[in-house]
């Protein structure tokens, strides 16, 4: 099985986001949350369904999601 990762699906703005967010459940998107407000749609999905999401006209970019950590007052930076 393919490794599935995280990952920030960026808009254009040019279509609705319900209707890119059809488009990349169909890519083979598990779609997390659709942010309307800021054009962003997270998910999970592996490296086959990102390829296929990339060709999806409204989206601006696929990127994979990172972890940022912020330590207490004083601590050493953790990224």
């Amino acid at each position: 099985m393919a490794e599935r990762k995280t990952w920030i699906v960026t808009l254009t703005g040019e279509r609705p986001p319900d209707a890119v967010r059809r488009d990349l459940t169909a890519a083979g998107f598990a779609v997390g949350a659709v942010l309307d407000a800021i054009g962003v749609i997270t998910g999970e999905a592996d490296a086959k369904a990102v390829a296929k999401a990339r060709k999806i006209k409204g989206i601006s970019s696929i990127a994979e999601d990172t972890a940022v950590g912020i330590g207490p007052p004083g601590s050493d930076p953790i990224w």
